[in-house]
């Protein structure tokens, strides 16, 4: 018996059991894999409609619920998959499919592999869990935030410790060397015959002065569905910003209310676990919270992190930012505050903003520790 193609088997998996008749049957390891695909994608109705990944026998009678439950399909695609797909397909499941009983069963919470997809569903479901299933989601929250932190506290720490100045150093530190003014003081020493230069006078650059001065940074996150993966973020840069020399770190997220983290900054952890997604946004009434946390103006950047769709008053909005610019405090409008960076935002209303004065982009955690640190250093 002849061997089957494994790019014929490729294209089986991606178009189902229609295409079985050209590409010819599956190995079993193969067939394990598709009925693995089948349980999730089979649920597509646009699928099959147009015939693409029509059930191959994993549902009762073509059309009934599926005989496999999401505690044995984790097992199977953990099983048959290698890393990066079984993320996809957990993501997909989630964010896709909203297949709940992958956050909110605990035997399914006991077997996935925590990730931002899942931690993300967790923010979004928590409310409907039971103590014991939260105590169960809580070890996915645990897990991707230390990853975060251990990720994040680098780009901050490396933020921190001072900008280079233009002028000359007598302390020799190698994280300071002046490569172009070392080269231009030892030109007199360049060896032709060799191609290389003599170094006798290194040069080291100075730091910039920094945590003389008591600054501020208030963070607003919109905790409206859509901000999941930003409301993540904020939380860890919070943390990891939380007790630095020189600056005083405010975390406050709302929806149509407004509520001050402040107090549970240190524990992010704690923190998202009392955040709840979802519901409709008022940001003037944040950015007015915020503009009453600035104590001098400037020595403040308020960073609001939204997607700028405003179930406010957006005139209130334009003006309270107009008046924390004109002020001198530092205004930043984020679109997005994670990994990826993607903005997805009101671009109508974020213009006004910008016209008011305040800069409307997408930072990842890290630039926007780094954006900080040159403020606190100027």
């Amino acid at each position: 018996m002849t061997a089957p193609d494994p790019a014929l088997e490729r294209w089986r998996l991606i178009l189902g059991a229609p295409a079985e008749r050209c590409t010819g049957a599956l190995s079993d390891a193969t067939a394990a894999r598709d009925r693995a695909l089948d349980w999730l994608y089979g649920r597509d109705d646009d699928l099959r409609r147009r015939g693409v990944r029509t059930p191959s026998g994993s549902r009762e009678g073509g059309d009934g619920p599926s005989r496999l439950t999401a505690v044995h399909w984790l097992d199977d695609i953990h099983r048959l998959f290698p890393k990066e797909t079984v993320e996809r397909l957990e993501r997909d499941a989630v964010e896709r499919y909203g297949i709940q009983e992958i956050v909110t069963d605990p035997d399914v919470l006991a077997r996935v592999e925590p990730s931002q997809t899942l931690l993300r569903a967790v923010l979004r479901t928590k409310h409907l869990m039971n103590p014991h299933v939260l105590t169960a989601a809580r070890r996915i929250v645990e897990a991707v935030v230390r990853d975060l932190m251990e990720r994040l506290r680098p780009e901050v720490r490396r933020a921190f410790t001072g900008t280079r100045s233009r002028r000359p150093s007598r302390i020799p530190l190698a994280r300071d060397f002046d490569f172009r003014g070392t080269i231009r003081a030892n030109l007199a020493h360049y060896r032709p015959e060799e191609r290389r230069i003599l170094i006798q006078r290194p040069r080291f650059h100075s730091r910039t002065r920094r945590h003389l001065d008591q600054w501020q940074l208030v963070l607003l996150v919109d905790q409206s569905g859509s901000m999941a993966g930003s409301v993540i973020h904020s939380a860890v840069t919070a943390a990891c910003l939380w007790s630095l020399p020189g600056l005083k770190t405010h975390l406050v997220a709302f929806d149509t209310e407004v509520v001050d983290l402040t107090s549970d900054v240190s524990d992010p952890v704690e923190l998202l676990m009392g955040v709840q997604l979802g519901g409709g946004t008022n940001i003037a009434r944040a950015v007015d919270y915020g503009a009453g946390l600035v104590e001098n103006p400037r020595r403040a950047i308020v960073a609001l992190v939204s997607d700028f769709y405003e179930g406010g008053d957006p005139y209130r909005l334009v003006r309270t930012v107009r008046a924390l610019v004109e002020q001198g405090t530092t205004v930043l409008c984020l679109a997005a505050l994670d990994e990826a960076a993607d903005p997805v935002y009101d671009r109508s209303l974020a213009a006004r903003l910008a016209e008011a004065g305040a800069p409307v982009g997408a930072m990842t955690p890290g630039a926007l520790a780094e954006f900080v640190a040159r403020q606190v250093g100027r």
